[in-house]
């Protein structure tokens, strides 16, 4: 593969970033209404390239689905009865069930994986700061940046062709890598109140959980038959394609919270 086929892609994908990058970095800097904003409508838009993928035959069920996830949501964010939040997400998850017929558990999973993991991020902010948020995106970014460059640069053996034949060990490592010099700065530079050690094994589970959450949608869409999750986003693909490494590092995060408290 010649270096220019290699990296056919990166214009689209450069200019692309620059936009996502002024939206989501205006959103995380005000937060409230305007991040919440940012990630209902990306849980709309990604439920939508679901009902896309899953029931391509069915257009009311792309709409069925993104209207039903973005009110779930809204819902769960406006009620303070934890009761009520667990029903609601409940329903909505048995819901895409009905919707993703074509591949219904590993749609419904997906599904509720990109709500819990819309819920934390939005607490993220709301309740952890704007340089928390930061940190997570920003290992998530680099993870995806570094890996992308060192995979197509080095390449070598498949890390799991079977879901994902594009990505390669180097690429996995390399996304390690960055997230952890990426961490580094960040404690170093006193915008990150952890000890170094504590900081970079966050960093590392992390950047594995995003090439995980990577991984988990290229499962779904080959189950589908499709290259990207839609074409919202020249060279990225689709919303989906943009946030799955995101949903996964903050479900870990989460986890790896209520570990660290727990203990």
């Amino acid at each position: 593969m010649s270096d220019t086929s290699k990296f056919a892609d990166l214009k689209a994908r450069f200019l692309s970033a620059i936009v996502m990058v002024a939206v989501g970095a205006s959103a995380l800097w005000f937060g409230g209404w305007i991040f919440t904003l940012l990630i209902v409508t990306a849980v709309f838009a990604m439920h939508w390239e679901m009902g896309r993928m899953l029931t391509p035959l069915s257009m009311q069920a792309h709409w069925f689905s993104a209207v039903t996830s973005a009110i779930a949501l809204i819902w769960v964010l406006t009620t303070d009865s934890v009761t009520e939040q667990v029903v609601v997400i409940i329903i909505a998850t048995l819901l895409q069930r009905v919707y993703f017929h074509t591949v219904d558990t590993l749609g419904t999973l997906v599904s509720l994986g990109i709500m819990i993991g819309a819920l934390l991020l939005i607490h993220l902010r709301t309740e952890m700061g704007m340089t928390a948020t930061l940190w997570i995106i920003g290992l998530v970014v680099i993870t995806d940046i570094a890996g992308y460059f060192v995979g197509r640069i080095v390449g070598g053996a498949k890390f799991w062709p079977a879901f994902s034949p594009k990505k390669t060990w180097s690429g996995i490592v390399g996304g390690w890598v960055g997230a952890v010099l990426f961490t580094y700065a960040l404690v170093q530079g006193g915008h990150l109140s952890l000890q170094v050690e504590t900081a970079i094994f966050i960093a590392l589970c992390l950047s594995f959980a995003s090439q995980l959450g990577d991984i988990t949608e290229s499962a779904l869409k080959r189950a589908s038959g499709v290259k990207d999750s839609s074409n919202l986003i020249p060279g990225h693909g689709g919303v989906m394609d943009r946030f799955d490494g995101l949903i996964g590092a903050s479900l870990v995060y989460a986890a790896i919270l209520g570990l660290m408290t727990w203990l």
